[in-house]
């Protein structure tokens, strides 16, 4: 590497000669975590090169971060970012360079020629939302959009500088009490809980930059960005100023919950319906100007931001509502601004939208066949099981009947009316799982860490049983096996409660056990699984969960998770084993050791799988749905269904089920992609509008069953989805 030499004193000082092998020619900006510089290469292109401060350059916390940086940018290059040419994180003075975008950035556009009209607007809110796209479908959080880090080239905007993103399950987290990010742009969430920041942070920061896109300044204002982040958590956004066709949108990427907001492909579609003709030449960038910087990011301690949230909320002195002990919140709520703009824009997206959206989630759909998202009549039945709650319930079907738990209690429910045949009420206030049916009995765990056994007919209890703090449980059809953390498998009788056999199966660590109800002739194996410590390898133990006896054992490539088994094939599903992202399907068939590997185009996050008749379905947390076919070894269709982080999949002859967290039942059909049908949300009230947990359908052909964020449990016709 060529030295970096010092050109000069003051500014320049802190401006090295090189970058590797690229001459550093100008400055161009600088922000919390180095100085970017206009640079070339030796054969003359033209770079935007980041060198780190020289004061964090020494810092081992901050270097973290930089490689961090680095890792995102390299991951999401392509058409809406600056592409990465090269990097040194290990450099005595760590640097970046990606290719230079001629262009200013969206704070400087703003501040020299002012708002942009409707149409840059439009197609601005598109280009970030289809930059969004790409960031999130590689598993990567910005966590610092803003208008500086949006660059206007001529084809598009493009999204940089990924010095504060991180990979969904990185260890770089705000360990040290730190809020990382812009004030005016971030979500409340980041305030409140930054450690568990998602993809929606990004849909928020969105908003807030098309607001001040429209309008020069954000939808929460102060000179303080302590008064700022009372405002972003508790405060409605001010709209005015916002064009009265995008309003809706943006008042939904500013939603406080997360949940609430809609992901970018759904942007994308709604802003298809209140698009006019775009001018492709919307706006055309002058060339950024040498020593322009947007503001930096701000490290605001956690402790400091807390407190004056409390005292801002005791003094209300949040702009207007000084001494008048009036919450902000309660005044803002009805800006004439805002709700002229609301208003008038909410016909052209319910009407106009709704239609758009359905037709583009299927593009190979009919447009004369367009799913009916609102339901005509009721078939089948609704009802609440516990008056008063609004915990979305967790069912299964076993013993002839819809079995439930939720809100501190089991419950039987007649799948042919929903009446309740019976309640059992249980140890702590919520569950995080359906109860099974194994045994003949009702098998079910509460909060206090036991497994209770109740009659299917009457929910009074047959046995109990504690389990190890932090043990896990699977079930077959008659036995119940706990994994506690030394590594220790016990099978124990479903039906007497009685231990069968305890010992520890081949491989090192404590095994991940699954069973599924689709297994050969003779019994139904049980599945260990442990990983290598640099997740390369996945060692999969086949064993009678009766007996605990080893049926079969193989190491694999890859960090594998087994999803289903069909006739003695076990389907699995691969992950990065950086990033955990589901990047290829699996499949393993245990008496010829033959395995096939199907590689997916793009990585696919937290994703959800079902095993259907050698098919494997994908479900990933952006609302992605992918059908891999492994036998012919390619991917048969793929369909953006907007839904954010739904539920488990259950699969039928024809239809592929799931939920969203508003209570809305999904119905895909497996044969060619196509949205088939959709309920109304059913959101409830309060905090309790989005569920915590998306409780998966419950398919008992022709019946399908669902619960909703309401606390009600209902049940269809699953043969004809387009009736819901």
């Amino acid at each position: 590497m060529t030295p970096q030499r010092s050109t000069g004193a003051g500014a320049g000082a802190d401006m090295p000669e090189y970058a590797g092998h690229y001459h550093l020619e100008s400055r161009l900006g600088s922000g919390g975590m180095g100085v970017v510089h206009l640079a070339r290469s030796t054969s003359g292109l033209r770079l935007a090169v980041k060198v780190v401060h020289a004061e964090f350059a020494r810092d081992r916390e901050f270097r973290g971060r930089f490689r961090q940086e680095v890792a995102a940018a390299r991951r999401v290059s392509g058409a809406f970012t600056a592409p990465v040419v090269d990097a040194d994180p290990e450099a005595e003075r760590p640097w970046m360079a990606t290719l230079y975008i001629p262009g200013p950035t969206l704070s400087e556009q703003v501040k020299e020629h002012g708002p942009l009209d409707a149409g840059q607007l439009r197609r601005l809110m598109a280009g970030l939302a289809e930059a969004l796209r790409d960031i999130h479908r590689v598993g990567v959080v910005h966590r610092d959009l803003k208008p500086s880090n949006v660059l206007l080239a001529e084809d598009g905007p493009k999204v940089i500088d990924f010095g504060i993103s991180r990979p969904k399950d990185s260890e770089l987290r705000t360990e040290t009490g730190k809020l990382i990010g812009t004030p005016p742009f971030m979500a409340p969430e980041q305030f409140r809980r930054p450690r568990e920041v998602g993809p929606a942070a990004d849909i928020f920061a969105l908003g807030s930059v098309l607001v001040h896109a429209a309008r020069g300044r954000g939808p929460f204002d102060s000179d303080s960005p302590y008064v700022v982040a009372y405002q972003v958590v508790h405060d409605e956004p001010d709209l005015s100023g916002v064009p009265a066709g995008l309003a809706p949108l943006v008042e939904r990427c500013l939603a406080k919950d997360p949940d609430e907001r809609p992901t970018p492909d759904e942007l994308m579609c709604r802003l298809r319906s209140v698009a006019a003709s775009y001018d492709t030449q919307a706006f055309i960038p002058a060339q950024r100007k040498a020593g322009s910087a947007g503001p930096g990011s701000k490290d605001v301690s956690a402790a400091e931001v807390s407190q004056d949230l409390e005292d801002t909320g005791r003094r209300g002195d949040t702009g207007g509502s000084e001494g008048t002990g009036e919450k902000p919140s309660k005044r803002r709520l009805l800006r004439p601004g805002r709700v002229a703009a609301v208003a008038a824009g909410v016909l052209a997206l319910v009407v106009g939208g709704a239609l758009a959206c359905v037709q583009w989630l299927g593009d190979d759909a009919p447009a004369a066949k367009a799913p009916r998202t609102a339901a005509v009549g009721f078939a089948g039945w609704r009802t609440k099981p516990v008056a008063g709650r609004t915990d979305a319930p967790r069912c299964a079907f076993g013993a002839d009947r819809l079995l439930c738990a939720g809100a501190g209690q089991a419950y039987a429910l007649d799948p042919s009316g929903g009446r309740v045949l019976w309640r059992h009420s249980l140890t702590g206030a919520r569950w995080s799982a359906a109860p099974s049916v194994s045994g003949g009995l009702v098998q079910v765990r509460d909060e206090a860490g036991d497994v209770v056994a109740l009659d299917p007919g009457t929910g009074r209890t047959r046995w109990r049983r504690a389990l190890p703090t932090g043990a896990g449980t699977a079930y077959t059809d008659g036995t119940l096996l706990i994994t506690a953390a030394d590594g220790t498998v016990t099978g124990v009788d479903s039906a007497s409660g009685r231990t069968r056999w305890s010992h520890r199966l081949p491989g090192a660590g404590r095994p991940s056990v699954d069973t599924f109800p689709d297994g050969p002739s003779g019994g139904t194996p049980a599945y260990a699984t442990t990983t290598s410590a640099d997740g390369r390898r996945t060692r999969i133990v086949a064993f009678d969960p009766g007996t605990g006896a080893v049926r079969w054992d193989t190491v694999l490539t890859g960090l594998l998770r087994p999803v289903g088994t069909e006739d003695g094939t076990v389907f699995l599903v691969s992950a990065d084993p950086v990033y955990g992202d589901t990047d290829a399907v699996v499949r393993y068939d245990a008496a010829s050791r033959a395995v096939r590997r199907v590689p997916l185009p793009a990585p696919r996050p937290d994703a959800q799988a079902v095993v259907r008749r050698g098919v494997v379905y994908l479900l990933d947390v952006n609302g992605g749905l992918d059908a891999v076919d492994t036998g012919a070894g390619k991917r048969l269709w793929h369909l953006e269904t907007s839904v954010s982080r739904g539920s488990a999949l259950v699969a039928g002859d024809r239809y592929l089920y799931f939920s969203a967290g508003d209570g809305r039942l999904l119905a895909v059909d497996t044969r060619g992609g196509r949205l088939a049908g959709q309920t109304p949300a059913r959101p409830g009230d309060g905090a309790a509008r989005i569920a915590a947990l998306r409780a998966a359908p419950v398919l008992s052909a022709p019946q399908v069953f669902a619960t909703a964020p309401d606390g009600s449990v209902f049940a269809l016709d699953g043969r004809d989805p387009s009736a819901w």
